[in-house]
């Protein structure tokens, strides 16, 4: 029978693994793997950048200039992250999860989010069972979220009934992040207690909670967030997106005169500031508009991004990050105040302490 891991343990064992981490970033030992004179894509800064790509325990711990026990000169080769699917149902593709990652990685799909919803609508829970088995070892990083809605309808005649009871000792697998979309939005937001024990069930187990909610606005949509949900797969249109958006205390702005968002800055994923303004593109297109740089020399980091963002471009920062008497401002920027540039461009800032500036 095996032992259980004491706190102090797992605490230990955790010190062990962060203490080699920051002593390979710092450079103080050999990386696991070192992958040598990379080409890789920064998707923060939307640059391609080059140098050493250093790992250890299976962590990407640094890019520069590193060594380590195994090193694979790249020969300038593009390194870039894998494609992440959000929203699956793997079934669905009627392959096995072998196959499917076969069908999937050459394209470069790393990672999945599936809902298995409709194994579960016909096989219960012993079909979610079964999912997670078939997916260990796989090349392709398959994560679960547990199916909110089944049956799908009170009308539906399917293999089970799951309540949150019955899925409740699945969110203690590693690779089960949460509820998946929570596709009974009506019941939601008129409080049905059977429907919502299973977002709080979800929370208690310090999960997320994905939504699937067409067509919802006002007070519906503000009662559907209310009750835990984060997101919403189901946006089709611009006004779609905007009322989620502002929803969550963003501005939007809207470029373009079509119906349907087809790109947007800053994009998915950024974090930003609150209040800032995301710019949501309309039409068959990106358009090809120009912004201008605003004034940032003089402001502080986060009066930079802000006003970055609202321009619809983005900044990186370099130099000082944190100072003792709080005087942190951007010292110079790389574009030039009042210049034209496209959506999304990049300005580098560079950031001292005023106080130690002549």
């Amino acid at each position: 029978m095996a032992v259980k891991e004491s706190y102090a343990g797992k605490i230990n064992r955790k010190l062990t693994k962060k203490l080699r981490v920051i002593a390979v970033a710092a450079g103080h030992e050999k990386a696991d793997l070192v992958l040598k004179n990379a080409t890789y894509v920064n998707v923060f800064s939307n640059e391609l950048c080059h140098g050493d790509i250093a790992v250890a325990e299976g962590l990407i711990v640094g890019m520069g200039e590193y060594s380590g026990n195994t090193e694979v000169d790249m020969g300038g080769k593009i390194v870039l992250p894998g494609f992440v699917d959000a929203h699956i149902h793997l079934e669905s593709s009627l392959v096995s999860p072998t196959e499917f990652a076969k069908a999937v990685l050459p394209h470069g799909t790393t990672t999945v989010i599936t809902d298995p919803h409709e194994i579960a609508n016909v096989m219960g829970t012993d079909g979610i069972e079964y999912m997670l088995q078939a997916t260990e070892d796989l090349p392709v990083d398959v994560r679960f979220m547990l199916p909110s809605c089944v049956p799908a309808t009170p009308l539906d005649e399917s293999g089970a009934n799951l309540d949150y009871r019955a899925i409740d000792s699945f969110y203690d697998y590693p690779r089960v992040q949460g509820l998946a979309e929570m596709m009974n939005f009506v019941g939601t937001i008129n409080g049905d207690p059977q429907v919502v024990e299973k977002i709080v069930a979800s929370q208690a187990h310090h999960k997320k909670i994905d939504g699937h909610a067409p067509d919802l606005v006002g007070n519906d949509l503000n009662a559907y967030i209310a009750a835990g949900v984060y997101s919403d797969h189901e946006c089709s249109t611009v006004e779609d997106a905007r009322s989620r958006m502002e929803a969550r205390g963003f501005t939007c702005k809207v470029v373009g005169s079509g119906g349907t968002v087809t790109d947007q800055t800053p994009a998915g994923g950024a974090v930003i500031p609150g209040k800032a303004t995301i710019i949501l593109y309309a039409g068959a297109e990106k358009p090809n508009t120009m912004y201008t740089v605003p004034q940032l020399v003089g402001k502080t980091a986060a009066e930079a991004n802000v006003s970055a963002t609202n321009a619809g471009l983005l900044v990186r920062f370099s130099g000082a990050t944190q100072t003792t008497s709080g005087n942190i401002r951007v010292l110079s920027q790389s574009l030039e105040a009042g210049q034209q540039v496209p959506a999304g461009t990049v300005i580098t800032v560079q950031l001292g302490d005023t106080n130690m500036t002549d």
